[in-house]
């Protein structure tokens, strides 16, 4: 078996995800298993966590390259037809 290093950002990386994680799943059982008591710090770590789940949803990085074209192009070839129309359907 080969062992590799894991640099230290992303273990601080995976740290900080296990630690808000944590965070968040406090705010949400408490919201649910003591209403009364849960406060508005633990609704607003609740619902921001809840958000930020949706953000890769709607936002992704680029894959083009800087100074590529705009324009999309799809790599599925377009079948052409040959003749003066369309075949009966």
């Amino acid at each position: 078996m080969v062992r590799r290093r894991v640099p230290p950002v992303t273990l601080a990386l995976i740290a900080i995800g296990l630690v808000a994680g944590g965070l968040w799943w406090w705010a949400v059982l408490r919201l649910l298993l003591v209403p009364g008591e849960a406060g508005p710090v633990e609704g607003a770590v609740a619902a921001g966590g809840w958000g930020l789940s949706l953000l890769p949803v709607h936002v992704a990085a680029s894959s083009r390259r800087p100074g590529a074209s705009a324009r999309r192009v799809t790599k599925a070839s377009r079948r052409r037809r040959w003749g003066a129309g369309s075949a009966p359907s």
